[in-house]
């Protein structure tokens, strides 16, 4: 299971695919982050393309 590098909290496998950065780490899960950074970064990523992790899982 993912977890937060912030907290050691366990994320879901749906808030990791969205939420990690290019190297799978999650920095912060929803209690660690403000729910303004979490829609912030849905908006940036929701036009990008899947990554080959995500495309495999």
């Amino acid at each position: 299971m993912p977890r937060c590098n912030h907290c050691e909290r366990i994320v879901t496998a749906i808030f990791a695919r969205v939420f990690a950065d290019e190297t799978a780490e999650v920095r912060a899960c929803p209690q660690c982050t403000s729910q303004a950074t979490v829609a912030q970064i849905t908006k940036e990523r929701a036009d990008q393309p899947l990554t080959y992790l995500e495309a495999i899982s």
